[in-house]
């Protein structure tokens, strides 16, 4: 069984009005969505992704097709919603799928340009690749990584729920370690912050002091865009139980799920811009929408003592 923790971060970020960001962080899965297309679009779009994931949660054993089939009901009804402004959302995250056979792995997703990392020893590997019109570019050959995150085109996503009927989410299965760190984050924050920056922060020891770490940093730095992390920690993962011939041969025939293992994509390369605000509602769902009391006073990395006088 794989046993998690987490912590979450969320802001509008100090450009922004309205955070169109939304999370979900309830064991075993864990996603950010980054809404498109302004306050009353983006916001919903995000929302109604992590909505269509949520139902996952509860499935034992959550497997591979479950959460490939929500981003596709997340799509519909996302095209099915827009109306005279089109919205779209990014979506990635990482889900835990414990099985009989093969030992328990993870599964990381993704559509857009948010991002999941894995914090390895003294590096954080991206794990996700950007689906954005600089990634493309940096795959031909055309701009450098370092180029791709000042580019004037940065932004525009060449993936995302809600702007085609045919979806084309990406998936990498990874064996569930104890001791392991990831990082989901959106652009907000990946956009703002160079890997040396989020590895420092990253690797805070509390799961959600880095978040709200990592989140403050992003603000500190700029804060254009909204910026979301859920960072979550992997306490243990038990291995499978030895197969034995002799009993359990009537046991043989694989779930959907243990089908799944092997089907893995190599991660790609990096980039866009937010005020921290509370870690979202206690059930462990994030969005604006409908978010009453609104965000609390922006701290920066002052205000959680890690640097001096905050920045205006």
């Amino acid at each position: 069984m794989i046993r998690f923790s987490h912590g979450v971060a969320t802001s509008v970020g100090r450009v922004r009005r309205v955070n169109e960001d939304s999370f979900l962080a309830i064991s075993p899965l864990y996603a950010v969505a980054d809404g498109m297309g302004g306050h009353g679009s983006g916001d919903v779009a995000s929302r109604l992704a992590v909505e269509a994931l949520v139902r996952c949660v509860g499935l034992r054993p959550l497997f591979v097709e479950a959460v490939l089939a929500a981003l596709e009901e997340a799509n519909r009804v996302i095209i099915d919603r827009n109306e005279v402004n089109r919205m779209g959302t990014t979506v990635t995250g990482l889900a835990g799928l414990e099985a009989s056979i093969g030992g328990d792995h993870l599964m990381v997703f993704n559509v857009g340009d948010s991002r999941v990392y894995r914090l390895a020893a003294d590096h954080v590997e991206q794990l996700t690749v950007d689906h954005s019109e600089v990634q493309e570019l940096v795959f031909a050959g055309v701009l450098t990584p370092e180029q791709a995150r000042v580019h004037p085109r940065r932004n525009i996503v060449t993936r995302a729920l809600g702007s085609a009927s045919v979806l084309l989410p990406e998936h990498l299965l990874l064996p569930a370690t104890g001791g392991d760190r990831f990082l989901i984050c959106s652009d907000g924050l990946h956009g703002e912050l160079p890997d040396e920056v989020i590895l420092s922060l990253l690797a805070i020891a509390n799961p959600q002091h880095a978040a709200e770490a990592l989140v403050a940093a992003a603000n500190d730095a700029g804060g254009h865009d909204n910026v979301t992390a859920v960072v979550v920690d992997i306490e243990s993962a038990a291995p499978a139980p030895a197969f034995s011939p002799a009993t359990d041969a009537a046991d043989e025939t694989p779930t959907p799920r243990d089908q799944q293992f092997g089907d893995r994509r190599r991660p790609g390369e990096r980039r866009r811009p937010g005020r921290p605000t509370a870690p979202g509602r206690p059930d462990g769902l994030g969005g604006t929408a409908g978010d009453a009391a609104g965000p609390p006073a922006d701290v920066g990395l002052a205000g959680l003592g890690l640097i001096g006088p905050d920045r205006t």
